[in-house]
């Protein structure tokens, strides 16, 4: 099946889908995206994720590209005509079209509007969640505002490639400090030995990821012991327990940080429990 794309206004053709070459998405990296996980044919965290896309458009003075409720339309416009019942649904809004400047372009220029969708294998996601993931630390090299959902990801893929190549899947990033912040793609969180979830704060410094936020959720409703502060690096190798979460994973056991084995190198009951749970904790919109 041929997939299908929405730009600026159309639905085309995926492999015929473009945008001009001054768009400022890809002069200047000038623009923000969302990723909402599809599940048994549900956009999940619909609601929430168009949240944080409006505080990222406003954070870089962009404008909605069209209305909301004209968004959610497309979102599952795209699904649909994808014909995705699991995978993920992405929308990247830039500054628009203008000639390269560094200045903003004149209030005449429309944002620019990009939305696909692509389906995935719950299966092979589980299968690897069943074995667990390998990361490697990184050292923290991106610019303060990371809590802007930016098309400006050349750092991340740096990282994330670092990990890859060294036989992980994900990257933590380490702060002067010696603390993690967050995964390439990913917020990161650790059990201590006592049975206690931790995970960083999101005021500043880190993505206020979405699917985290919805484990907080569930965290709360199932009782767990919990503390957001910032661990290092070092209290991370002396887990219990560590994941990652994202829409792209839900929640991920992390078996392995750099050379060290994290507790007995299997995926941990918490994690495990708290991937089973997690969709009894998020808003599901019918596609």
């Amino acid at each position: 099946m041929s997939r299908i794309a929405y730009v600026n206004g159309q639905y085309v053709q995926h492999s015929e889908a473009a945008v001009h070459i001054e768009d400022r998405g890809y002069q200047f990296a000038d623009g923000v995206y969302e990723v909402c996980e599809v599940w048994n044919n549900q956009i999940v965290d619909m609601p929430r994720h168009l949240d944080r896309l409006g505080r990222s458009l406003s954070e870089l003075s962009i404008d909605w590209p069209m209305s909301r409720p004209a968004v959610e339309f497309v979102l599952r416009q795209v699904v649909r005509r994808n014909k995705v019942r699991n995978g993920l649904v992405y929308i990247q809004v830039t500054r628009g079209v203008s000639k390269r400047d560094h200045f903003f372009p004149p209030a005449n220029v429309a944002p620019s509007i990009v939305v696909t969708a692509r389906s995935s294998s719950p299966a092979a996601v589980n299968a690897q969640a069943e074995a667990g993931i390998s990361v490697f630390s990184y050292p923290e090299n991106r610019w303060p505002r990371v809590d802007i959902k930016t098309v400006a990801l050349l750092p991340n893929v740096l990282a994330k490639q670092s990990a890859k190549e060294r036989g992980g899947k994900e990257a933590w990033y380490v702060d002067a400090d010696g603390n993690v912040t967050e995964g390439g793609s990913t917020n990161a969180w650790i059990v201590t030995k006592d049975g206690k979830l931790i995970t960083r704060p999101a005021e500043s410094g880190i993505l206020r990821g979405i699917t985290r936020t919805a484990i907080l959720d569930l965290v709360e409703r199932e009782g767990l012991s919990f503390e957001e502060r910032p661990f290092s690096l070092e209290e991370a190798y002396d887990a219990k327990e560590a994941f990652v979460t994202a829409a792209t994973n839900i929640a991920m056991p992390v078996v392995r940080i750099d050379d060290k084995v994290i507790g007995n190198g299997h995926p941990g009951s918490v994690a495990t429990r708290l991937r089973e749970l997690f969709h009894t904790a998020t808003d599901l919109k019918v596609v």
